[in-house]
């Protein structure tokens, strides 16, 4: 006798547990950390930093690139000059090639040198997200994209050193730059602030939640109000680049408007903390 159960079919022992409809349920990665995972990712890439990173590559190849063309252009001038009595066609357009590549091989230097001189914020500085069940997880991702759309809009902004007529006075672009970086630190310094409290009160009893609750509650009104305050001058930076002619004025002094006002905010609300 071997012991076999009757039937003669030996127990097999299944590791998971048989679902619904007898269906066995493989373990699988949690979809949480996935997520998080991409979520950094997605941060990294929009990272302003990263962004300041990639312009300055893409103005460093178009140098590279209109130099080249301007060269061969050049040759191909030559060329048709020297096996030619007069001047051709094909001469003609090499040395307006030579002219038009030039000039974009300058305009690539004249923005790369610019991009090396505006102030970039570290890279991953703000890969961090609150949890997304908090309060200030929505916020947050509300800021970084205002703050690349803001840098997006820095980097177009007329400045004085550029010689054009209607430039902005010089400094104003870095001055912005300077205020929307201290208020959005001041922001995320206060949605830091929301996820601890939201921690104390998971871990707080019952009758000392409400409390808590309304202290987030406050929280979470003044980063909204922050927020609307660097809406305010992604608004205006936008309105500066847009505009053309009488109507430059009005905007270049809703910039500054809207820059003091960021400004004040953050004060109120370090102050505040």
């Amino acid at each position: 006798m071997t012991g076999e159960p009757p039937g003669g079919a030996l127990p097999t022992g299944s590791p998971h547990p048989a679902g619904p409809g007898g269906s066995r349920q493989a373990p699988g990665r949690p979809a949480r950390p996935v997520i998080a995972d991409i979520r950094e990712s997605l941060a990294r890439w929009n990272d302003p930093a990263a962004r300041h990173v990639r312009r300055e590559r893409r103005a460093s190849r178009g140098i590279g690139v209109w130099t080249v063309v301007a060269l061969l252009c050049a040759l191909a001038s030559v060329v048709a000059v020297l096996n030619a009595a007069q001047v051709t066609v094909a001469a003609f357009l090499a040395m307006a090639g030579t002219i038009v590549s030039g000039a974009l091989a300058v305009r690539s230097g004249a923005r790369l040198r610019r991009l090396r001189t505006s102030p970039a914020r570290p890279a991953g500085r703000h890969a961090a997200l609150p949890p997304a069940d908090s309060a200030a997880y929505e916020p947050v991702c509300r800021l970084a994209r205002a703050e690349s759309s803001l840098a997006e809009l820095l980097d177009q902004l007329p400045s004085g050193a550029s010689g054009a007529g209607e430039a902005l006075p010089l400094g104003t672009a870095e001055g912005v730059r300077a205020t929307a970086a201290d208020a959005a630190q001041t922001l995320r310094e206060l949605a830091s602030r929301i996820v601890t409290v939201e921690r104390a009160r998971s871990a707080a009893p019952a009758s000392e939640r409400a409390a808590l609750d309304a202290a987030v509650r406050t929280l979470a009104e003044q980063l909204e109000d922050g927020l609307e305050g660097y809406g305010s001058l992604v608004a205006a930076a936008g309105r500066v680049v847009a505009a053309t002619g009488s109507g430059q004025d009005a905007t270049r002094q809703s910039l500054v408007e809207a820059t003091d006002h960021l400004a004040g905010l953050a004060i109120a609300l370090r102050e505040l903390g």
